[in-house]
């Protein structure tokens, strides 16, 4: 391990910088800098030389033009193993830099402000700055390469232990690290630059896309044991995802686990009156809405108890010890809420296997939904529409009461987050049956149903939540012999007339959204 003798600092992310600096001024490398972060060093007692001194040349073209220069270059490609690589550095009288820090223009950032040009967002791609990046991450045999504040204090431990030297190993970890950088850098300006066309307007969708996830850790295995599985994360993730989680107790999260709670959160965070949702393999089994986190739990639980076994459940309230003790008497696989009480932590370390998850609450959405396909991405935008009641239209004769409404805008939302052709029984804030992912609608009508059955609960003068238009009038007939009193659906089938007869026939009211909302 060579020492390091001269590094190169040029950063627009300025934190933590300073500290950094003394101490490699310290173990007494030489600094070279660039614009704002020398006059930052030379304000605070730190010597550097200005790049433009270093190489004789003066920044130009207003700055699009620093650090281009052979003497920069040279110093950090050459291989300090090869002689004629020396030699031709001795040649020149051009020493060595061994040390690039380096973070680039806040082009993410910038494009992310809502009266960004085009003219600031060209502006602020980095040329210098990816370029000494990427020198450095192909030379790391003999240079090391920081992009990130976080890692200064690591290399500094590192140099220091070393007599100023950073080992082969964290050389190249710190190259991966440089290259995904510049990666999701040029993936961010593509992806901004491919939307806009020549006339300026902009599209939806870019003309290429880039994505760029780090890797959290690798699983044990996939969907099922003979599969290979690992769960990344978003660079930057949005807030209130549950990409976002803090793993509080219990055993490591499985692929199914992350899946399954994601439909979980995604479902109770819509709500703005305390909820619980519980989910078995992606869709709702149990979803209600109560006064306290335990009402809305047991609420919630006795939809489907059978199918909540084993299930995921998520609070958007502060779980307390009362919640905490309930859920406890059940098998289940994870729990997720913003917060906890210091009482309901202590119920769940009794169950040392439970998974316990914080995740921040927040109604912040991803860009896009995606799905995989065979050699390709179906790219969507995410689904984030939420009816309003001014928004619903009575298309029936019988007209539904206050209370009908609300229930139905509840079973509507819930509808949302079942997996087609969905069907939802609601009462008082409560699921009473869910039919979710069969092949034709009236067979979700009576498994919804079957399901309420099971479970002991009463359908008479219940609502219905369908998440796309009823086809025939069949699925009308099954929900009135329940005992359905009111019915939400988008409206739209050819056969609507056939329908809206049907539910005039029952006395059943009945509204349309406009809307659907199918979930495959």
């Amino acid at each position: 391990m060579a020492t390091i003798k001269q590094a190169l600092i040029s950063v627009s992310d300025k934190s933590g910088v300073l500290e950094f600096a003394r101490g490699l001024n310290d173990l007494g490398v030489k600094i070279l800098s660039t614009g704002g972060t020398a006059k930052l060093f030379t304000d605070n007692g730190i010597p550097c030389t200005e790049v433009a001194d270093y190489t004789g040349f003066p920044e130009m073209l207003d700055g699009r033009v620093k650090t281009l220069q052979p003497k920069v270059h040279a110093g950090i490609l050459a291989r300090r193993d090869l002689p004629e690589h020396v030699a031709t550095l001795a040649a020149h009288g051009i020493p060595t830099i061994d040390l690039v820090v380096v973070n680039l223009y806040p082009f993410a950032a910038t494009i992310a402000k809502p009266d960004c040009s085009l003219e600031d967002a060209i502006e602020n791609i980095d040329i210098g700055g990816p370029t000494m990046v990427r020198a450095a991450a192909k030379n790391h045999g003999h240079v090391v390469i920081v992009t990130d504040p976080e890692d200064y204090s690591s290399v500094l431990a590192e140099m220091q232990t070393n007599n100023g030297a950073v080992s082969d190993a964290t050389r190249f970890d710190l190259a991966k690290k440089a290259f995904s950088h510049t990666a999701a850098y040029d993936s961010a300006i593509s992806n901004y630059l491919t939307t806009v066309g020549s006339d300026g307007a902009r599209s939806e969708f870019p003309a290429q896309i880039n994505f760029n996830f780090a890797k959290v850790q690798d699983m044990r295995y996939g969907e099922n044991p003979h599969q290979n599985a690992a769960f990344y994360r978003e660079l930057t993730t949005v807030a209130g995802s549950i990409a976002n989680y803090t793993q509080v107790q219990g055993k490591e999260l499985s692929y199914n686990n992350i899946g399954d709670a994601d439909a979980t959160w995604e479902l109770v965070k819509t709500f703005e009156q305390c909820a619980c949702v519980i989910v078995k393999h992606a869709n709702p089994c149990g979803v209600a809405i109560a006064d306290t986190a335990l009402s809305a739990y047991k609420l919630a639980f006795a939809t489907d108890p059978t199918s909540a076994f084993g299930g995921i459940i998520a609070f958007n309230r502060t779980v307390d010890a009362a919640a905490a003790v309930a859920v406890a008497q059940q098998f289940v696989e994870v729990v997720i809420a913003p917060e906890y009480s210091e009482a309901a932590l202590q119920v769940f370390a009794a169950k040392p296997n439970v998974r316990v998850l914080i995740v921040p609450l927040s109604n912040a959405h991803n860009q896009y939904d995606i799905k995989r396909v065979g050699g390709g991405l179906l790219v969507q935008t995410p689904d984030i529409f939420n009816v309003q009641l001014a928004q619903l239209k009575v298309v029936t004769k019988v007209q539904p009461d206050a209370a009908q409404l609300q229930n139905l805008l509840f079973a509507w939302r819930v509808a949302k987050y079942v997996k087609s052709n969905a069907i939802v029984f609601c009462n008082n804030g409560q699921t009473l049956g869910v039919g979710a992912g069969q092949m034709s609608r009236v067979d979700s009508t009576r498994i919804a149903a079957i399901k309420a059955q099971n479970a002991g609960l009463s359908l008479v003068g219940s609502v219905v939540a369908s998440d796309a238009f009823f086809p025939f009038r069949d699925g009308l007939d099954v929900l009135a012999e329940a005992g359905a009193k009111a019915v939400i659906q988008p409206g739209g089938s050819m056969r609507d007339a056939e329908v809206i007869a049907a539910a005039d026939e029952h006395g059943i009211a009945m509204v349309y959204t406009g809307y659907r909302h199918f979930r495959h």
